[in-house]
């Protein structure tokens, strides 16, 4: 292990190597989560770059803080390889080609979307949709739910989110609640390693500093656009376990509380968020087209993956820490079980809103059946694509 280690660290690989072979991963990277194995075979198997060991601690990392888990462990695998400009170049290779799709076909579809084939195309994924986020309120539960006080929580989540409580309140909320009822839960140890010093300070602070004045730009300008950064940002800094877990909070004050677009068109972009390569959360990408065109999709894409950047550079050398504290364990618990009510009203929200029929409800069920036996999403969303065309 350790010569494996010795061998990683003497064959950094250049920036450029980086940025184009995540390029390369990010344009094939269907699946959202399911890609961490593909840039697993890839830094670690084919390429050397880390060693298994360090590979997995990074998993354990991504999954515990707030943001979309494959660009993550992207980031991650930069960061281990070349610090804080490895971590951008693999981050910006890995979701740029999720991005471009996205204006694309977010472009295609505000010319398009009236057409009576691609009314009928979007009705079909709307049920799709549906189905796709039971599939994420089974996997969520599967993960997060351990005893009655983990199903005490979602409870108390779910109830306050059907009251239009905001997220982030529950969010806290369900974090305090993990603290108090797993106070006497016990976590698996962690072997504490040494913590890795790297030189990082100037590289953030230079980051926040370039930050501070656009987002300053931004306010002096055009004050939506500003409006969307902010809320971006806040999106992400709560999306413990994922991108699936930002979607109740960005449906929540994109929808309910500015109306920038009714529910259907968020469940249209949550499909086009599907046909395209990377996390879920690029569906932000086609909200801010949908409120400004191509600067908003600019702004909200670099605002939704900002705050997981940084994260990943900030957290990482001091990870063992974290993760050897009872009290973040607990509160880890309680925010990941919450998301699972979040998720469960949300998914509810989705399914009301759609006029069903009986050809609707054998493509959800239909769809739900593939995703839990493990069909990849991009298939289960293409065939659906052509039975919409043919059904609706």
């Amino acid at each position: 292990m350790a010569s494996s280690a010795k061998s990683s660290a003497n064959s950094k690989p250049s920036l450029i190597l980086l940025f184009l072979s995540f390029l390369k991963l990010g344009s094939t990277a269907f699946g959202g989560p399911a890609m961490v194995a593909y840039i697993r075979r890839m830094a670690v198997v084919q390429k050397k770059w880390l060693d298994d060991e360090t590979f997995q601690k990074g998993i354990a990392l991504c999954q515990s803080i707030p943001g979309a888990t494959a660009m993550q462990m992207a980031a991650y695998t930069g960061f281990k390889c070349r610090r804080g400009l490895g971590a951008v170049s693999t981050f910006v290779g890995f979701g740029l080609p999720a991005f471009v799709m996205m204006v694309v076909l977010s472009a295609l579809y505000v010319r398009a979307h009236d057409l009576p084939i691609v009314v009928s195309i979007f009705r079909g994924l709307q049920a799709i949709i549906v189905a796709i986020v039971a599939n994420a309120v089974v996997s969520f539960a599967k993960a997060s739910l351990k005893n009655w006080k983990d199903a005490a929580i979602v409870a108390v989540a779910a109830l306050l989110f059907l009251m239009r409580v905001n997220p982030i309140i529950v969010i806290l909320l369900s974090a305090l609640l993990g603290l108090l009822l797993h106070r006497k839960r016990t976590f698996q140890r962690v072997p504490s390693s040494e913590t890795s010093r790297f030189p990082i300070r100037g590289f953030l602070l230079t980051m926040l500093g370039v930050t501070a004045v656009c987002v300053f730009l931004l306010l002096s300008g055009d004050r939506r656009l500003f409006h969307l950064a902010i809320l971006m940002l806040r999106i992400d800094l709560f999306a413990f376990g994922g991108g699936f877990a930002s979607l109740p909070i960005m449906y929540h004050e994109v929808v309910d509380v500015r109306s920038w677009v009714d529910s259907h068109t968020f469940l249209n972009g949550i499909a086009l968020g599907q046909v395209t390569p990377g996390p879920i959360i690029i569906t932000a990408t086609f909200i801010g087209y949908m409120v400004h065109g191509v600067s908003g999709a600019v702004i909200a894409t670099l605002s939704i993956f900002l705050p997981s950047l940084l994260l990943v550079i900030v957290v990482t050398p001091y990870f063992d820490r974290f993760q050897a504290s009872p009290h973040f364990n607990r509160a880890i618990a309680g925010i990941f079980a919450s998301f699972v009510g979040l998720l469960l009203t949300v998914g509810l929200r989705f399914a009301l809103d759609i006029s069903w029929n009986i050809p609707a409800v054998l493509l959800a069920v239909a769809s739900f059946a593939a995703l839990l036996l493990r069909v990849e999403i991009i298939w289960v969303v293409l065939v659906g694509v052509v039975i919409s065309a043919l059904l609706f």
